[in-house]
């Protein structure tokens, strides 16, 4: 028995009827690599069930105490039936990407049943027209609530579905568990009561070791909470969100992100991501009439350098939407994130990289964790940003499940109330995919949007691809309130304001 940390039970009490604290990481294999080009599903329930030893908390569910008089614990599931969390589905025909997308979202939007250990497998067969994906593919959606996330066992999750090889051996006889009983009520109140009379000692310890984190936690407060917070124009995805949801993606050359900072010296891909992501969106709004004068503002999760390991954070960064040049838009987005003394000190996307080498889905899990987090924290005061633009890169190396090789990576990441748009961008191999997930009602046309951010991105490469590149223009402002974009400049921009919370 094992109690959940004061965070990890917050995600439990933030759940409400119309959003939920789940994160769904999405993998689509193909098959055609595997001993006799084909995996069925039986093999995939008995590699699953040969590994649930890693990660104890697959075969856990929760225990709440009486009144709620102390956070809730994680007890084994006596009653545990690996085929009830590991499903099999398939599209009906003709199996195409939108079928896949509406299906996905849908699973994901639904709440994880308490009363179980809290994840949900879906194998789904039947995805016979993807373009530039091999026919004959397969995903396996697995759907986690972020109080079972462990991010300090990074490889866990990848391990329980991946090899390095498409030669993996057959799985192992799963090993003997046997499931200890759980507490009743008179030893759970025993244990609340307990608690609270110890709660002084024992946070005098981490206080006194944490000096430094106390500090930035308290500066942070004062700056977010009892001072005034940033101001960004309010948009379409900064309401009450609904319990549908919506995913869409699109997948790109990594070599040609990695071109395009050329057109912004010394820009980064990360500036590249999020400026493609703002030409997405500037060009959305302005088909819906709603493009707001001012910036958008986008909470972008970074990696920090900690004593012992990385550690994630996010800052508050205009994305220059209201910047009519793609390259003047990528420049300012350049010029914002070299003037932050957070991004300075961010991991760089190298080692970021390597923290992820055998672990991509965990540093999804990261930060969307830390996103939900956040954002139910900041929700109660004022909305975090416009938008999440989380950008992990992943393994640099073949993943593979029983000889399946892994060819697309991406996740469906949790909304909340204020923040109903949030980016995914994930890199694997020699693509860079970028996802996004919204509550239905604000974005009812996700396919638009999808469109809009491959529009960006073919604006972006026929500007790098020109004979003539030409220099950053100064930034002019063209909405559909404003006066024509020729007869209007843009104000000089004041200094960049980004706000850093760890």
């Amino acid at each position: 028995m094992r109690q959940l940390s004061e965070n990890d039970a917050a995600y439990i009490y933030s759940d409400s009827a119309h959003a939920n604290s789940n994160v769904t990481l999405l993998h689509i294999y193909d098959q055609s690599t595997a001993k006799g080009g084909m995996v069925r599903f039986k093999q995939i329930l008995s590699h699953v069930e040969s590994r649930l030893g890693r990660l104890p908390v697959f075969r856990q569910k929760l225990l709440r105490v009486p009144l709620d008089l102390d956070y809730p614990y994680w007890v084994e599931d006596e009653s545990f039936d690996i085929e009830y969390h590991v499903r099999h589905i398939a599209l009906p025909k003709p199996g195409d990407w939108r079928q896949f997308c509406i299906q996905a979202a849908r699973i994901h939007a639904r709440p994880l049943d308490q009363q179980r250990p809290l994840w949900e497998m879906y194998v789904i067969e039947g995805l016979d027209s993807f373009l530039d994906l091999p026919v004959g593919s397969f995903a396996v959606l697995l759907k986690i609530h972020h109080s079972a996330i462990d991010v300090s066992k990074r490889n866990e999750i990848t391990a329980l579905l991946h090899d390095v090889s498409p030669d993996s051996p057959p799985p192992a006889p799963p090993e003997p568990w046997f499931p200890e009983a759980a507490p009743g009520n008179f030893g759970l109140l025993w244990r609340a009561g307990f608690h609270a009379a110890t709660l002084p000692l024992r946070l005098a310890q981490p206080l006194a070791k944490s000096w430094t984190t106390l500090k930035a936690a308290t500066t942070t407060f004062l700056g977010e909470f009892l001072g005034r917070p940033q101001e960004f124009p309010l948009t379409r995805f900064n309401s009450e969100v609904s319990p549908h949801r919506v995913f869409e993606t699109r997948r790109f050359p990594l070599a040609d992100f990695k071109a395009l900072r050329g057109l912004a010296p010394g820009a980064t891909v990360n500036d590249v991501v999020l400026a493609v992501c703002a030409g997405g969106l500037r060009r959305y709004l302005d088909l819906h009439g709603e493009l707001p004068d001012e910036s958008l503002v986008a909470a972008v999760p970074i990696a920090l350098r900690g004593e012992e390991d990385a550690v994630f954070s996010w800052v508050r960064m205009e994305l220059g939407t209201d910047i009519a040049d793609p390259a003047a838009r990528l420049a300012a987005i350049r010029d914002l994130a070299a003037s932050s003394e957070v991004m300075a000190e961010a991991v760089s996307a190298r080692e970021l990289a390597e923290l992820a080498q055998q672990a991509p889905s965990a540093a999804i899990a990261a930060t969307s964790k830390m996103l939900r987090s956040t954002s139910a924290l900041l929700g109660q005061w004022t909305p975090l940003a416009n938008c999440a633009i989380a950008n992990v890169p992943g393994p640099r190396v073949p993943l593979y499940l029983q000889g399946a090789r892994l060819s697309y990576l991406s996740a469906i990441m949790p909304v909340a109330d204020g923040m109903g748009l949030v980016f995914s961008v994930t890199s694997y191999s020699d693509m860079l995919i970028v996802s996004f997930t919204a509550c239905y009602e604000q974005l009812p046309d996700p396919e638009l949007l999808a469109q809009c951010l491959r529009d960006s991105f073919q604006e972006y490469l026929a500007l790098a691809q020109s004979p003539a590149k030409r220099k950053p223009k100064l930034a002019v402002v063209a909405s559909p309130k404003s006066k024509p974009a020729e007869a209007q400049t843009k104000a000089p921009r004041r200094k960049p304001a980004v706000r850093a919370v760890k």
